[in-house]
């Protein structure tokens, strides 16, 4: 038994539930705390406007009209949505008159034939580059992506999972789907594509007495576009916003996504003085849309603004991630917490995107491969058991980041040796428990997993 076994047992508590709440960490806690959004909900945003949360992973909305409705994203998985058409049918049973795709990703489309009949006449609408991020990660030869371990939780053990802070977690999969750690367990389903696309910056739709404008609005996708229900003053931003930072770099490494696009979408919206706005995820925001597009737009322009001023002042991005920190007033905002998205993510992101890889120190130019760096702090320290020595000191002095770095370099250098790999995973374990960024949490306590399972080898 080592004499870091306190902390380990302290997390192999809180991930099995067996411990109280006041040992869990704070970013645990907020983040388990964040799922009671998602108990499954119809909301009445607007006079015929009904938003579906907690049935799915994505929001799905009825606009009920004179003789039909229209369905805006209806989600990832068929059972599913079917559900969400039986509790919608509760509401009204008139016919599915059109289908609106905010954009091409699986969790907002591909339950589509829960709402299609192919033989009735449906619109099903999107934008002329619908399906572009998919696209462009088949081009690129990335579909199933190049990362060992999964930022949506999806591999981890089930103790593990609890949420993405966005959508329901995975361990609670909808009544009667076919979701299995996030992805269906029987055939895929049925592809729905658009039947109408548009060009355009924008075009208005006069459907069962319903008029709905659809707005061209790059961000989180190319493909992305917002609906405007002028009559009710309701936005439909599609993944342009939810309650959180939004995601503008994903860590599974998907997509280079633009933020000055985005920022420009949410101020497009932002000119309609919305009351109410139904994100892609998350619950619908009712009264203040305005005011929080806003903040959401201030807040994105002001991460932008200062990692170009620092750039300019040669930052490096480590630097420029503490100098584009929200200012107060933003920083308070539940709705721009770092749930999902991360600014430290976005600043490294808009650096890379407009400078590149290079960071500006010259030393970068001339870096030595990971096991020379290695080799070299082995000298510097004395040698490898001195490496591993202060390795288990940190760990057991509770630094489980500096004792993971450590641990690092004795696994380079001793790739045959478990015993590092088992201290790295244990490391991982507190660490990942202790960030409140999920992806990054669910990437961290996954990488834990593969290190625990090649030091049990």
């Amino acid at each position: 038994m080592t004499k870091y076994c306190n902390l380990i047992l302290v997390f192999l508590l809180l991930s099995t539930g067996h411990a109280a709440v006041a040992q869990q960490s704070e970013a645990t806690q907020k983040l388990l705390k964040r799922n009671e959004m998602f108990e499954p909900a119809i909301i009445e945003v607007a006079e015929n406007v009904y938003t579906a949360i907690g049935y799915q992973v994505s929001a799905n909305t009825m606009i009920v009209g004179d003789d039909g409705v229209i369905i805006i994203d209806p989600g990832q998985q068929v059972a599913a949505a079917r559900r969400v058409r039986a509790e919608f049918e509760r509401i009204s049973d008139l016919p599915v008159r059109a289908i609106v795709y905010t954009h091409g990703h699986a969790d907002h489309s591909n339950g589509a034939s829960a709402f299609y009949d192919p033989e009735a006449g449906i619109e099903v609408w999107a934008r002329s580059n619908y399906w572009s991020e998919p696209n462009r990660v088949e081009a690129a030869g990335l579909t199933g992506g190049v990362r060992p371990s999964n930022t949506q939780g999806f591999d981890l053990r089930p103790e593990q999972k609890i949420g993405v802070g966005v959508a329901i977690p995975p361990q609670r999969p909808p009544a009667g789907s076919n979701q299995v750690d996030g992805v269906g367990s029987q055939a895929k389903p049925v592809r729905i594509d658009p039947t109408h696309m548009f060009s355009e910056e924008r075009i208005t739709l006069d459907i069962a007495g319903i008029s709905l404008e659809l707005v061209a609005a790059p961000g989180e996708t190319a493909d992305q576009l917002y609906a405007w229900l002028p009559k009710q003053r309701v936005v439909f931003p599609g993944d342009n916003f939810y309650q959180s930072w939004p995601n503008v770099y994903p860590l599974r490494g998907t997509a280079r996504r633009s933020i000055r696009d985005w920022i420009s979408s949410l101020d497009s919206m932002v000119q309609k003085d919305p009351l109410h706005v139904v994100g892609g995820h998350t619950t619908p925001i009712l009264g203040t849309a305005n005011e929080v597009l806003t903040n959401y737009r201030d807040a994105m322009q002001w991460v932008h603004d200062r990692t170009i001023e620092g750039a300019k002042l040669y930052m490096t991005p480590d630097e420029l991630v503490e100098y584009a920190a929200l200012p107060a007033h933003l920083a308070e905002l539940d709705y721009l917490a770092e749930y999902y998205g991360s600014i430290w993510g976005t600043v490294r992101d808009i650096y890379a995107q407009d400078l590149g890889w290079f960071d500006g120190d010259p030393l970068n130019l001339h870096r030595e491969s990971p096991l020379r760096q290695s080799e070299r702090m082995a000298e510097l320290v004395g040698g490898v058991d001195i490496l591993w020595t202060k390795a288990q000191e940190a760990m057991t002095a509770e630094d489980p980041l500096g004792a993971a770095q450590l641990a690092q370099h004795v696994i380079r250098l001793r790739p045959n040796n478990p015993e590092p790999k088992l201290l790295m995973a244990d490391a991982l374990d507190i660490i990942g428990e202790r960030t409140f960024n999920a992806p990054a949490r669910n990437y961290t306590l996954s990488s834990a997993n593969r290190f625990r399972a090649q030091g049990a080898d």
